[in-house]
């Protein structure tokens, strides 16, 4: 807790507190995540706004989008060409997609989410972090009309069967809808894989993350989906955490 109080001292109240410091304090002992009270958090040098409550990002997803980054930057230098175009869908607070724009300028970017407080939340974190993006409310592709080099998605994709290990304070203050994917935590994956070919242009890649348990399950609805290429890449934990399918 002390070190979750002095973050939100510095972070927040620039270690001058004031009258509403004692408040944030009460938050912080009650569970809340220290990133929502402080407001915001940092995401590959950006400033992601967390003020609608969106899933916080994790260090795990922090990590895969900055080798993504650099995969996405070496097909831009061996093709020459520019006007690539990028679907960040179950995009939350948009951190992935906005992370690409930052560090990827000539890049195009849309955002996806079926949720209306997530759509305000990518569109104010466009805002924050000067950079431009078309932002779609679609229930996963259900509104999306076009097609792209590369589309980055985050599903839900916790077991509901694994609730009893999830922490309280994940449990009580975060979007449990961006969190469980059903009984066996495919089944937005299932669907995504299900539609994804048909929104991907040739040559495309697309990056997903999952659970490291599903890896199996995953790889049998890559070859059920017939995506002919793909590969599993490890997080900084040494877990297995995203499929790169070309």
């Amino acid at each position: 807790m002390k070190k979750e109080i002095s973050w939100l001292l510095k972070e927040k109240y620039n270690n001058k507190p004031d009258k509403n410091f004692d408040r944030d304090v009460e938050r912080l002992k009650a569970g809340e995540p220290v990133d929502y009270v402080i407001g915001f958090t940092e995401f590959l040098g950006c400033k992601i706004d967390l003020s609608k409550k969106p899933l916080i990002p994790r260090p795990e997803t922090e990590y895969w989008v900055g080798e993504a980054i650099k995969e996405v930057s070496r097909v831009f230098s061996d093709r020459k060409k520019y006007g690539f175009s990028a679907l960040d869908i179950f995009s939350g607070s948009g951190c992935i997609g906005i992370s690409l724009l930052k560090n990827i300028p000539s890049l195009l970017c849309d955002f996806a989410d079926k949720d209306k407080k997530a759509v305000e939340q990518i569109k104010l974190n466009l805002k924050i972090n000067k950079v431009r993006g078309r932002v779609i409310q679609s229930d996963i592709f259900l509104n999306i009309k076009s097609k792209y080099d590369f589309i980055f998605a985050n599903p839900p994709y916790i077991p509901t069967t694994r609730k009893n290990k999830i922490q309280k304070s994940v449990l009580k203050f975060e979007p449990k809808e961006a969190l469980f994917g059903g009984r066996d935590g495919l089944y937005y994956i299932n669907k995504f894989f299900k539609e994804a070919k048909n929104h991907l242009n040739p040559g495309g890649i697309i990056f997903m993350e999952f659970d490291y348990i599903q890896k199996k399950n995953i790889e049998k609805l890559v070859k059920k989906y017939n995506y002919n290429s793909f590969e599993f890449k490890k997080d900084q934990y040494g877990k297995w955490r995203l499929v790169m399918i070309k």
